[in-house]
């Protein structure tokens, strides 16, 4: 494993992450509710073997990705690279036999799930295991029990939580610590600033935090043609960030982004992960990958940081362009 990138220790955890992780929501694939359409299985290999290869040392994934095809592309990608980073999953999203999706957070199920998730992830133990939503709400109690258990039985090494609000961790850490907690933040989507990171930081809650590019939109890559021309399968056609009257703005928003990050030689994506970066209660960042190439464009975050008045160029954006 490279040793030469920063490490940052998640919450109360061992664990010491590289200040990116690979994302695996994409390479679940396409016919599933929440896909971003086809995915080639050999193209997710090869993107994880990158991934590893540069230095990333942890995966995130989730049993719902794919209806549990990201776990096993993970799984199998691991086996076949010597390099053995950690693996993070969640549970909590679960599939009927039509595939359609519904929550659990019942003792049972996540058990079943937990067995299901080691055996796809071919692991003995899950190094980050996340509770995906908390819903339904009422069996957040439960379920965070039930992730306790689990941990003291040693199949589950640490665990967290994913898109939970202050109230919810309240409750979850009456029964047991939280190491992390997983939320949306990007410059697009800021809403945690006010309440959830600051209780974070208070709690030393670890937060790996998902979309910093805000699926791909920040990337640099986008345009309204490409955004058009979305397959029927991916979600992001009903974003609100992807259509009007919001898209001109965020267009515009890229070209500042590659206006600063060209005078480093990066790309606008990298510099947007940078500025979730910066938040000193941001442990590290989740970035998505489909093909070796876009790991290689997209790792330079791994060591890129803006500096203060690059922060607040992009701050002063945002101030004056509300959409």
């Amino acid at each position: 494993m490279s040793t030469s990138h920063e490490l940052r220790t998640l919450g109360n955890s061992d664990l010491q992450l590289t200040a990116i992780g690979f994302g695996a929501w994409a390479i679940g694939g396409g016919d599933w509710q929440y896909a971003w359409g086809p995915q080639d299985d050999s193209d997710s290999i090869a993107a994880i073997h990158r991934a590893l290869d540069l230095g990333i040392n942890w995966i995130d994934t989730a049993a719902v990705y794919g209806l549990g095809h990201s776990e096993e592309i993970v799984g199998r990608a691991v086996k076949s690279s010597p390099r053995k980073p950690y693996i993070f999953t969640k549970c909590s999203m679960r599939w009927h036999a039509d595939r359609t999706i519904y929550n659990s957070l019942k003792a049972a199920s996540i058990a079943e799930e937990v067995e299901a998730s080691l055996r796809r992830l071919q692991v003995d133990a899950i190094d980050l295991y996340q509770i995906h939503w908390p819903n339904p709400d009422a069996d957040v109690e439960e379920g965070w029990e039930t992730l306790s258990r689990l941990r003291d039985q040693g199949k589950l090494r640490w665990i967290g939580v994913s898109n939970f609000n202050v109230e919810q961790m309240m409750r979850a850490q009456k029964i047991a610590p939280i190491t992390s907690l997983q939320p949306p933040y990007s410059m697009l989507r800021r809403a945690i600033e006010a309440e959830i990171l600051p209780f974070a930081q208070a709690s030393r809650i670890g937060v790996i935090n998902y979309s910093p590019m805000l699926s791909g939109l920040l990337a640099g890559k986008m345009t309204p043609e490409r955004i058009a021309a979305f397959p029927a399968n991916d979600w992001r056609r009903k974003n609100v960030e992807f259509n009007e009257p919001r898209l001109s703005r965020n267009m515009r928003l890229v070209e500042l982004l590659r206006e600063i990050g060209s005078g480093h030689g990066v790309t606008p994506g990298v510099v947007a992960v940078a500025w979730a970066l910066h938040h000193p209660a941001i442990t590290a960042a989740i970035v998505g990958g489909r093909s070796p190439r876009q790991v290689e464009e997209t790792a330079a975050a791994l060591s890129f940081r803006l500096t203060e008045s690059e922060y607040a160029k992009i701050g002063e954006f945002l101030a004056n362009n509300q959409a």
